[in-house]
């Protein structure tokens, strides 16, 4: 019998998911003879049964393009919030798995989209992921699709970016996508020679950050670039988390670890965005006039890398394999160089944080990058 799998793209967009849902296509219809159909705009398009036929000629030409032809969105199923309240579709969503008489469902995402797999998983749908990530957040995978081209968009912007600098003799700050991790924002600083990088993983000072500027425009080094994940943070306001945090957990004194999390997350998004504050305080402290640079969308836009390309592909022809053996529960991606799998439920609420020895940060340590610690 003819296996009928859907596919769909979640969460944020990012290059190369056009390649993936060709990659998974192409090798399920033409190897696995499949039948295969997508969902409009993520999870949202699963509830409302809105369904792209993907057969004959609509993978297409699609390969280098930006983007997703499926459409995406950040709705969960069974956390959707109306009126105050919030409400679980989880059962219609199987009932539009059911009607479509699907075989299973194929997620491509970031890490709300595993979080979402792995209740539709645990609710009795046969799932399988792929992970995208422009800031390359996802555990258990070397590499997510859209970072290259993300780091490479990032880097040319910094490469840019010197010049003004230089012209102008002022500091340019250069905000880069990377709320909870700093792998984008490290790895384009350090290729882009940016002077000081700062991530969330390393709280920085601004004292440290101005004295080291001030060092380098007395070595008649006239201008310095600064590169920001847009989740660091300084200590000062690490140390505002951390008493808030002891606070709360006294002031509700045995509640649900998940309430207190979630809590604080929304009070970090509170206090996001401090690039602006940074521009200033720097500017006052070293007398340089600062400006800012927002990447942001910027980042997640245009024809994917040849990279990208070719790791979309590799992840999304394999995961058609699985498929055709019915393995399903797990994420497709590259450990250590190779294609590899791992449970969904190992992947969905984990975190992969920049180590603070890995080769990368301690590289760029040795050849003078200030991290504002």
């Amino acid at each position: 019998m003819t296996k009928k799998i859907g596919i769909l793209t979640a969460g944020s967009d990012c290059p190369g998911l056009n390649a993936a849902i060709r990659g998974f296509g192409k090798t399920a219809e033409q190897v696995h003879g499949m039948q295969l159909i997508g969902f409009r705009d993520g999870f949202e398009g699963l509830l409302s049964n809105h369904t792209v036929n993907l057969g004959g000629e609509a993978l297409s030409n699609i390969l280098t393009a930006g983007g997703t032809i499926l459409g995406t969105s950040r709705l969960v199923p069974h956390h959707i919030e109306k009126d105050g309240e919030i409400l679980d579709k989880t059962d219609d969503v199987l009932a539009v798995y059911k009607e479509n008489k699907l075989d299973g469902l194929v997620c491509i995402g970031g890490r709300e989209t595993m979080d979402t797999a792995q209740h539709l998983q645990s609710a009795g749908l046969n799932v399988l992921t792929l992970p995208k990530s422009g800031v390359n957040d996802m555990p258990l995978t070397d590499v997510t699709i859209g970072f290259d081209t993300a780091k490479m968009i990032a880097t040319e912007a910094i490469d840019r970016l010197h010049s003004t600098a230089n012209s102008t003799h002022s500091i340019i700050i250069v905000e880069i996508l990377g709320r909870e991790v700093g792998w984008l924002t490290l790895t384009a600083g350090v290729a882009g020679g940016a002077d000081v990088i700062l991530i969330p993983e390393i709280p920085y000072t601004i004292d440290n950050i101005s004295e080291a500027i001030l060092k380098r425009n007395k070595a008649g080094k006239v201008f310095s670039i600064v590169a920001v994940a847009e989740g660091a943070q300084s200590s000062e306001l690490v140390a505002f988390f951390e008493r808030s945090m002891k606070k709360s957990q006294q002031v509700h004194e045995g509640e649900s670890p998940n309430v207190g999390r979630e809590r604080m997350a929304e009070l970090r998004r509170q206090y996001s965005g401090e690039t602006l504050m940074l521009a200033n305080r720097l500017e006052s402290s070293t007398g340089i006039k600062s400006r800012i640079t927002i990447l942001g969308y910027l980042l997640r836009g245009g024809a994917p890398s040849a990279t990208d390309r070719v790791l979309a592909t590799q992840l999304g022809s394999y995961a058609a394999d699985l498929v055709s053996e019915n393995k399903y529960g797990v994420m497709v991606g590259i450990q250590n160089g190779k294609v590899a799998t791992a449970p969904i439920e190992a992947v969905a609420q984990a975190e992969k944080p920049v180590p603070l020895d890995d080769p990368w940060l301690t590289s760029a340590r040795k050849v003078g990058t200030i991290f504002g610690d």
